[in-house]
């Protein structure tokens, strides 16, 4: 009788464990080819555009949510600064950056940027909408566009490092591996 219930447990786990691997390979393809979500975000002139506008011209886009707040978000966004203009000149990527400070906040995130001399787009999420839409819960979270403008590759947190991972990433869409 023992014997019976020890197998049948085991039964019990291989199955449990079969399922959540199909599981998520189901929901990473699923995943994959989700595009933007259509939410209105504005930039730091306050001129409102369509997160579904953004494009370049067939060539990555890389969307990195972050806040003035949050020091893994500047660790990176600084770090990807020193590399941008050879990431543009090798791959052609864009990268947009969408603070995610609330309306008391973003007042400062113009001069924080300007600062920092990042040379990519910089947008206002003050009401965390496109946030929800992206499925973001905490900064910095980063999403890979392919030049179709769908969602190929997502990174939360930030580690030193993870720059180069992005990268090959990038390289792999525009056939640079």
């Amino acid at each position: 009788m023992n014997m019976f219930f020890r197998k049948n447990n085991y039964l019990v786990l291989i199955t449990l464990i079969s399922f959540f691997f199909i599981f998520n390979l189901i929901a990473s393809d699923v995943e994959k080819g989700r595009s933007v979500p259509n939410v209105n975000i504005k930039d730091l002139v306050g001129k409102t555009i369509n997160s579904k506008d953004f494009d370049n011209d067939g060539k990555p886009i890389v969307i990195a949510f972050w806040a003035t707040w949050c020091k893994p978000c500047l660790e990176e966004l600084n770090t990807i600064t020193e590399l941008y203009d050879d990431w543009v000149e090798e791959t052609g990527v864009k990268i947009i950056a969408v603070s995610i400070d609330d309306s008391r906040n973003s007042k400062r995130v113009a001069p924080f940027v300007k600062a920092r001399k990042w040379k990519f787009e910089v947008y206002l999420d003050e009401n965390s909408d496109f946030r929800r839409a992206m499925g973001v819960s905490n900064p910095p979270h980063t999403f890979l566009l392919d030049g179709n403008k769908n969602i190929v590759f997502e990174h939360n947190g930030y580690a030193a490092g993870d720059e180069i991972h992005l990268y090959e990433e990038i390289k792999k869409i525009v056939g640079k591996e």
